[in-house]
């Protein structure tokens, strides 16, 4: 059972007889999130927690620092940052100081601090092993060496109702870059930035790559768009090719992996299926229930506007990565190696005045893009429950569907806000390229006559940029900004 243990001041502990209260819920690149909790304590109930993962490939140590030098001073106005002593004391003043700002403390939960036991660990490590993806497991582990984990409210859930009398059911989206960019540091060769978003040609890319199937005909900038017919489109897309971008849960519970159109799918919900899920939540006939739900969906990101604030933050990346990288540079102190790529180029002269910029200028491009990194990576958490009383008073938001005259209780809430290490910079400034470079040239073979076609083109792209097509190195797996 859960404990409190006495020090300065009282602190929840997890121990290894409580690895079997916690059920796995899913995991990202960096954490590892557990809930469904079914014991006694009730600090825990309602919750989730999020454990940190390390890769297998690399041996770790317990005196690693926290932050790097450089990002010491690029976070050195969050109070209390340089001397927080774990990962999650950084992320809750990140999400508390930095976060909450640009998106109100009432989208985002900061969570709490928590004490793990090694064996706590060991032993969820154990018990998730055969319910985690197989290349999951592959690439990370239950970090050992974590003293603490992240307890935060489990979003998909209404605490405060009775599941047998009030269901209820969530999605979890994952938005991605809601804009294009319009940066004078874009190379021309990369024009096609400025008309394609960039999930799209993304798309291409792991298409090619054979991490997806198929490729989405979900655009954030359908949803991200503020008209209604464009929301309904792109959530209907995100439904139909989730991917990784699209969950669905019932009452608490995972119903749908969101992983159809990938390699490694697991289960999806089809759309009869669904339709018996919904009955008790959707007052329609069978058939017209999905339909009701994906635009119950839409309308509440159209109403609630919970969609403008993310993009303001993802706008704080005003001069885009192939400008940022050289800032970047400037920041760690170290000769820009993108110039050095370039040589005298035009290109490389036109970005010269970003490596003219004083120290604090450089600090608030990089910042301001690491901020943007987070918006454009964080998944959106949005909850509905069937009002059973139309008169009665709720402690939460509520859309009216006139389609089917029903009314629910909603709540929208931003999770996965984290701090992004700033040596990814250089993976994201080589991804982007390579993003474009592999888009673009699958446009041109489009138009090109087959005699003129070099069948290793993509190979080319590829050694370019020494990234092998079915890696799957999970410290690189977020697709990024």
């Amino acid at each position: 059972m859960a404990k409190r243990k006495t020090s300065d001041s009282m602190e929840l502990v997890l121990e290894e007889s409580d690895a079997g209260n916690w059920v796995y819920k899913g995991e990202g690149a960096a954490n590892i999130v557990l809930g469904g909790y079914n014991g006694s304590n009730p600090h825990f109930v309602g919750k989730v927690i999020r454990i940190q993962k390390a890769p297998r490939s690399k041996t770790q140590s317990a005196t690693t620092s926290v932050l790097s030098v450089h990002e010491n001073l690029l976070w050195r106005d969050i109070e209390g940052i340089s001397a927080s002593s774990t990962k999650e004391i950084v992320g809750q003043l990140y999400v508390k100081n930095v976060i909450i700002p640009l998106l109100g403390s009432e989208h985002v939960d900061t969570g709490m601090h928590i004490l793990v036991s090694r064996q706590f660990l060991e032993a969820v490590e154990n018990n998730i092993f055969c319910q985690r993806p197989a290349w999951r497991v592959d690439a990370s582990k239950v970090n050992p060496l974590c003293d603490s984990a992240l307890l935060i409210s489990d979003h998909s859930i209404f605490p405060d109702g009775i599941v047998n009398v009030s269901p209820y059911i969530s999605v979890e989206i994952k938005p991605k870059c809601g804009f294009l960019p319009n940066s004078r540091f874009i190379a021309e060769a990369n024009a096609v930035k400025r008309t394609i978003s960039r999930f799209q040609m993304h798309q291409v890319l792991k298409l090619h790559q054979g991490e997806i199937s198929c490729v989405s005909d979900y655009d954030p900038l359908d949803l991200f768009s503020g008209s209604i017919g464009k929301i309904n489109k792109a959530i209907k897309e995100l439904f139909t090719t989730p991917q990784n971008n699209f969950r669905i849960f019932l009452n608490g519970s995972l119903i749908s992996e969101g992983m159809a159109g990938t390699i490694d799918s697991t289960r999806s919900v089809a759309g009869g299926e669904f339709e018996d899920t919904l009955e008790g939540i959707i007052r329609a006939d069978r058939g017209f229930r999905l339909n009701s739900f994906l635009q119950l969906v839409a309308e509440t990101i159209l109403i609630s506007g919970v969609l403008d604030q993310l993009l303001d933050a993802q706008q704080l990346d005003l001069i885009d990565i192939e400008g940022a990288i050289h800032a970047y540079y400037n920041v760690i102190s170290q000769h820009c190696k993108v110039c050095g790529e370039w040589g005298d180029s035009k290109v490389s002269k036109r970005c010269s005045p970003l490596h003219s910029l004083s120290l604090e200028d450089s600090l608030k491009i990089v910042r301001d893009y690491m901020i943007a990194a987070t918006a454009k990576d964080c998944s959106l958490m949005l909850s509905f429950r069937p009002k059973m009383d139309e008169d009665q008073m709720s402690l939460h938001n509520t859309v009216y569907l006139e389609s089917i005259n029903q009314r629910f209780d909603y709540k929208a809430y931003f999770i996965d806000l984290d701090m992004k290490p700033l040596k990814k910079m250089v993976h994201y400034y080589e991804l982007d390229q390579k993003i474009v470079s592999c888009y673009t040239q699958k446009e041109k073979m489009k138009y090109e006559p087959p005699n003129l076609m070099n069948r290793n083109e993509y190979e080319i792209i590829d050694s370019h940029f020494n990234v092998a097509g079915n890696s799957r190195d999970e410290s690189m797996l977020s697709d990024g900004p």
